[in-house]
Parts: structure tokens; sequence; C-alpha cells
């Protein structure tokens, strides 16, 4: 069982930067593939980032990539999403997820932060 919990959401201007944070809870934070992904109001969820546990290997949706980072530290159980050159449509509710070893999805999820970028 994991326990994932966001934080470093808020209100930031355009072209500004956050920080997100994703501390987990358990001993095997290690071995999970851990994601963000975001909501924003009136549209489905998106992935956003991930990196895989095996190999720390990176991916990114098109919207972000060049602009967001995804990083892990495995000694503090925590994964980051930095986010620099935010846009107004970057809006949304940011969620953390991991997913366990054999599974095609992501299995655990965090209640989400806010993050909101004014123009």
């Amino acid at each position: 069982q994991v326990q994932l919990v966001e934080s470093g959401g808020g209100l930031v201007q355009a072209g500004g930067s956050l920080r997100l944070s994703c501390a987990a809870s358990g001993r095997t934070f290690s071995r999970y593939d851990m994601g963000w992904f975001r909501q924003a109001p009136g549209k489905e969820r998106e992935f956003v980032a991930a990196t895989t546990w095996s190999s720390g290997s990176t991916s990114y949706a098109d919207s972000v990539r060049g602009r967001f980072t995804i990083s892990r530290d495995n000694a503090k159980n925590t994964v980051y999403l930095q986010m620099n050159s935010l846009k107004p449509e970057d809006t949304a509710v940011y969620y953390c997820a991991a997913r366990s070893i054999g599974h095609a999805n992501y299995n655990y999820w965090g209640q989400g932060t806010q993050v909101t970028v004014s123009s």
C-alpha cells in the first residue's frame, strides 16, 4: 500500500515557475513507476509526465515537454515536478500517481494540488 501526498501548488503568473512535490509512504518507493497527471475544469484527466523505477527514464506530454521536468529522490520517497514557463492552459488540479510492478495502470493516487496560472 502506498499513500501519496502532493504539495507545492498555488497561484502564479504566466511565465512563472512552480515545483510540485509528492511524498510517498512505504518502504518500496523505489520500485514504483511514478507519474504526474492533471485535470482542468470540464476536461478529462491527462498525462503530464512519468519516470520509471527501473532506469529512471522519463516521458512527457507534448504540451509540457521542454518546460516541465520530473525527478525523484528515492532516499526521500519523493517525486517532483518542476514547472517552468507556465501558461494559463496549465491551470488544473495536478495529481501524483504510482504504479506497482506488473500493473498496466497507475494504481495509487494522491488527492491533488491546485495550480492556477493567471494571464
